[in-house]
């Protein structure tokens, strides 16, 4: 049985600032003795592409979890700190999980569409959230996402196919579609391109780009020429801390931490 991860608030209180989405205040996780992130502050702007990056194993991954507690499925984890969306606390007891990962979206590192069609893949969150009323809103909602997903003029005469028939970026694109199917606001990608080839990855890119005029998205990549080419703000991870964060540009020309211009110049990681 799952172990609730439990989460706990720090005395001091949040201020939301105009364009922050999401906050993160003192956020450590611990898997059982553990320690894989330490007192992680940062605050993530709304319809704005948020890269994190470091080197493997030095918790961005982890605390991109965090923002729709999927560590709440690790037995052994514990979350202490505080992250609020839209100045609600989304560790409160009372808070609907499931509604909490509806708004906020994940596409994992490996496209994994469900064994069904094409529709079916992306009617499916739709339905269990009895977002359509009819069979009609249904067709309107699904044509909607995989055009969104900039999908659906690729297979928009096999529907009835099976979502695993597609290519890989296809795949992934339709993982993208079935994400944004229940009208979330924040979208994670765990390294979405690191399975593609060079034109799928740009592809994805290339919707990432569209797809932040109306959604907040979060990137975890191992690329920082990705980071570079498709986001507004950087934040870098090393040994479970967040060294700095600022705007991409910033990140990438001027970094204030020497371990963060180690790690762009490749000296390290």
């Amino acid at each position: 049985m799952n172990t609730m991860v439990k989460m706990d608030a720090p005395a001091k209180e949040i201020t939301l600032q105009h364009g922050v989405k999401v906050v993160a205040r003192d956020v450590s996780v611990y898997y059982g003795e553990k320690r894989a992130l330490f007192d992680i502050n940062l605050d993530i702007r709304e319809r704005s592409i948020t890269a994190l990056i470091g080197p493997s194993g030095c918790g961005k991954s982890t605390f991109l979890r965090c923002l729709n507690r999927m560590n709440d499925t690790i037995p052994i984890a514990r979350v202490t700190g505080r992250i609020e969306i839209d100045g609600r606390d989304i560790y409160d007891p009372e808070l609907d999980v499931v509604q909490l990962r509806a708004n906020v979206g994940m596409v994992f590192q490996k496209p994994n569409p469900f064994p069904k069609s094409i529709y079916e893949n992306v009617a499916y969150g739709p339905r269990i959230h009895g977002m359509a009323q009819s069979k009609a809103d249904l067709d309107s909602v699904v044509e909607l996402s995989l055009r969104r997903a900039g999908l659906f003029e690729e297979v928009k005469d096999r529907l009835a196919d099976s979502g695993t028939s597609l290519s890989g970026g296809q795949q992934q694109r339709l993982c993208i579609a079935r994400a944004i199917a229940v009208n979330p606001e924040i979208i994670l990608m765990d390294e979405p391109c690191s399975a593609l080839d060079p034109i799928a990855t740009a592809k994805i890119e290339e919707l990432m780009d569209e797809l932040r005029q109306n959604y907040t998205i979060v990137i975890v990549t191992h690329s920082m020429q990705q980071a570079a080419r498709v986001s507004q703000q950087t934040a870098f991870f090393h040994l479970g801390i967040l060294v700095e964060c600022g705007t991409t540009v910033n990140m990438f020309t001027t970094p204030t931490d020497k371990r963060t211009q180690d790690y762009i110049t490749g000296r390290f990681g």
